[in-house]
């Protein structure tokens, strides 16, 4: 399913325009990037937890060479599905 599709299912699905459905989910993520960036989670019962995670700055080897390089330091967004969304999968 990709953004349109989804669009598309939350328009039928509560009785919204695709217009109305479209701007619903932009500001979703809008919402939810903004969160991140500003070091705040977002927890959704039942459905997950957005957040920033920190990867450490390591070692690792370039594979054509095998040469040695730094990779750097970075902020990474991650997702923590809810019990409830875990569970709908199984």
């Amino acid at each position: 399913m990709n953004k349109s599709d989804l669009i598309g299912a939350i328009a039928s699905s509560a009785g919204l325009t695709k217009v109305q459905a479209e701007k619903a989910v932009n500001a979703y993520h809008e919402t939810v990037k903004n969160s991140i960036q500003n070091g705040v989670s977002v927890s959704v019962v039942g459905f997950g937890t957005f957040s920033v995670g920190e990867r450490k700055e390591r070692t690792g080897r370039n594979p054509k060479t095998g040469a040695a390089l730094t990779i750097k330091a970075a902020k990474l967004p991650k997702f923590k599905p809810g019990k409830a969304l875990r569970d709908s999968v199984n």
